[in-house]
């Protein structure tokens, strides 16, 4: 189960949290992978080559480097990395803010990486899929879709705008072969949450709200993004997985 030899695969945002362990999960199953990230090529490559030894020097790995928060972001990584069977969009830009002091700058940073560079990426990807009439997109969503943080108001808007853009792409690519689906993690103990987490009180207030009582790891997030890169999820298309321990309810 779970086979992706002669897959190839882009993770978005792949260096580090939820991005490499699904990139690591990924390419243990056979895929080739592509480690993205969206300024360091170091910071790429010691994330492939991690990869590559928990492979056991068995994996198919390459490296891409390009800001997804700039315009011609999307454009600049299909130009490197060309056609490719799974796309997971998992790069993404929050600030912890109040609404009304967010910046018409920070506003668009975080749709431009987190709603405009997916639909982009999704255009340059879809035709290849399409050609082969197999093909998997998971877009990386969060549970503030449903519960938003006060003090992330863009953030979980982007998201929610992206979890539509799935609903309405995915009646439209199904036919073609191809599925999409968005994954929408919790609290999930990653670098982007480790401050916020290491405040004891904080922390205990976030686990009071999850009825599992624990934060998740990066890697059960990677599961779920499996099933849904792979011939085992081939009748699942247009649906939210939430991975949240129950925050969501």
């Amino acid at each position: 189960m779970f086979d992706l030899k002669g897959k190839r695969a882009l993770v978005t945002g792949s260096t580090q949290g939820i991005g490499y362990a699904i990139a690591e999960c990924l390419a243990k199953q056979g895929a080739d992978v592509v480690v993205h990230g969206s300024s360091s090529y170091e910071k790429c490559a010691n994330a492939a080559a991690r990869i590559f030894e928990s492979c056991n020097g068995e994996a198919n790995l390459g490296i891409a480097v390009s800001d997804l928060s700039k315009p011609d972001g999307a454009d600049k990584l299909y130009e490197a990395v060309g056609d490719v069977d799974i796309l997971v969009l998992n790069a993404s830009i929050q600030y912890r803010k109040k609404w009304n002091e967010i910046t018409p700058e920070e506003m668009e940073i975080q749709l431009q990486t987190n709603l405009k560079s997916s639909l982009r990426l999704i255009q340059l990807c879809a035709p290849h899929m399409e050609r082969e009439a197999w093909g998997r997109i998971v877009t990386v969503g969060s549970v503030q879709q449903y519960k938003p943080h006060r003090d992330m108001a863009i953030y979980a808007a982007s998201k929610s705008a992206q979890m539509n853009l799935v609903t309405n792409l995915a009646k439209q690519l199904a036919p073609l072969g191809i599925n999409i689906n968005n994954l929408s993690p919790g609290v999930i103990a990653t670098p982007r949450n480790a401050d916020a987490l290491a405040d004891a009180e904080y922390a205990k207030k976030v686990l009071e709200g999850i009825p599992a009582g624990f934060a998740g790891e990066a890697e059960d997030c990677a599961a779920a993004a499996l099933l849904l890169c792979s011939n085992e999820g081939r009748y699942i298309t247009g649906i939210d997985l939430t991975v949240d321990g129950g925050m969501k309810l």
